[in-house]
């Protein structure tokens, strides 16, 4: 089996689409934007063969009618998408427990539904690459060290997609859609200021960032470490929460919720 290669197109402010290559063929996730995608398949040479999409939001969404009309005598090129959003283009419908196989590049992904951000948010997992690794592709439910505002869903269906993504292998490389890391660890440290490894990893990114470089992916086993919103068990998380609103923290939940409330406000 060909090695895969797992590569970040920067577009917009902050995106980052992925694409996964054998060398020859490409799938892409989440193409917002088809300049950038397809400055890069031709910087490789890479052919376009799949879109994988995880919501319907324009910065994910708006390249995929581009890409496939500047290949309309190619063939078809299947888009997969969520089963419970409004989204042009998709010749799939996908929900929790479904597979997507796509021969070149071999992938073969599982669904996982992930509503919070929006209502019908999935992601995608890769069980394992030809060298045994996890992939996680996950919109904009999970970031490096944050997750995702509210938009559509509830605090309990997003505690609950994170809860179902933090159960992943800690190997899983997580492929996340934005490159916040950096806001975000300054809001996860208002959080969690004992967090030792929380400090280290700051450090690692400021470098990361200095030099050019994204700070993903992440791992899941990672982000159990230095995430606040997979961290809303720790009694010193729920300590620095209750210390904030000035009352006791009754439940992870409420912890979850107070936590994202104050993440929409900080600066």
């Amino acid at each position: 089996m060909k090695t895969l290669e797992y590569v970040p197109v920067p577009a917009f402010e902050d995106n980052y689409i992925w694409l996964v290559s054998d060398g020859t063929d490409a799938v892409v996730v989440d193409p917002g934007d088809a300049a950038p995608v397809e400055a890069y398949l031709a910087k490789r040479g890479w052919k376009l063969t799949a879109i994988l999409l995880t919501h319907h939001h324009h910065d994910h969404v708006g390249g995929v009618g581009d890409l496939l009309a500047s290949r309309s005598d190619e063939g078809a090129i299947p888009v997969y998408g969520p089963a419970g959003e409004r989204i042009e283009h998709l010749t799939a419908r996908l929900k929790e427990g479904d597979t997507v196989r796509i021969p070149n590049p071999a992938l073969d992904v599982s669904v996982i539904d992930v509503p919070g951000h929006t209502a019908g948010h999935i992601a995608y997992f890769q069980k394992a690459d030809p060298h045994g690794t996890p992939h996680l592709f996950c919109g904009d439910t999970l970031f490096a060290s944050g997750c995702g505002r509210l938009f559509e869903g509830t605090p309990q269906q997003m505690l609950a997609s994170l809860d179902s993504l933090a159960a992943l292998p800690e190997t899983t490389q997580v492929h996340c859609a934005h490159e916040y890391t950096l806001s975000n660890i300054r809001f996860a440290l208002a959080c969690d200021p004992a967090n030792d490894a929380l400090a280290r990893w700051q450090e690692d990114a400021e470098a990361l960032r200095a030099s050019g470089k994204p700070t993903l992916p992440t791992t899941i086993g990672h982000e159990r470490s230095v995430n606040p919103f997979l961290r809303v068990d720790d009694a010193n998380v729920q300590a620095t929460l209750a210390a904030h609103y000035q009352h006791a923290v009754s439940d992870r939940l409420e912890a979850f919720r107070l936590m994202r409330g104050w993440k929409d406000k900080f600066r």
